[in-house]
């Protein structure tokens, strides 16, 4: 009985030292990543921009909800590995720029992801930029150390490089 207790002070403590380290990190964090993609800059825009068919191209989107439109610009929801997250265009500057900001302020993290395109031989130059807050201190240590503030844009480029080879 005595190992259970030990156990969980163990574990008690293991999260205090976690809780401490997450709130010396930053809360706001800048990630980005460039690649190229095998499409012309206006149909990789296109591709971006249209939220409707991201569940035929995206894997991780279980389900997407579109929700009304704001200043005339796609709103909706994803579920993503059992999360919900609402997010809206922000931007929209055919064929170059579109920037997506998530909505939830009830979520352990938030921010925007920018995508510029570039043309480039063969197709385009994209580069997503995030700027991204983790506001939970828990998450924010697993974000930085476990998952990588590149986690999420790697598994995007990934699904977006085999979409756009098809």
């Amino acid at each position: 009985m005595r190992w259970i207790l030990w156990i969980i002070a163990g574990l008690a403590i293991l999260t205090l030292i976690v809780a401490i380290l997450g709130a010396m990190l930053p809360k706001a964090h800048v990630a980005s990543r460039t690649v190229r993609i095998s499409l012309p800059p206006d149909a990789l825009y296109t591709l971006l921009a249209d939220v409707d068919r991201y569940q035929s191209w995206r894997p991780d989107v279980k389900s997407l909800q579109r929700l009304p439109d704001r200043d005339g610009k796609a709103a909706w929801i994803e579920d993503v590995g059992g999360m919900k997250i609402p997010l809206h265009f922000e931007r929209l500057d055919r064929p170059a720029v579109l920037v997506s900001r998530i909505d939830g302020a009830d979520l352990p993290f938030g921010g925007s992801w920018t995508y510029q395109i570039a043309p480039a031989q063969g197709g385009s130059e994209l580069t997503i930029t995030e700027n991204g807050e983790v506001s939970n201190v828990i998450f924010r240590v697993m974000s930085r150390f476990v998952f990588g503030h590149h986690a999420t844009m790697d598994g995007f480029i990934k699904n977006l490089q085999a979409k756009a080879a098809q």
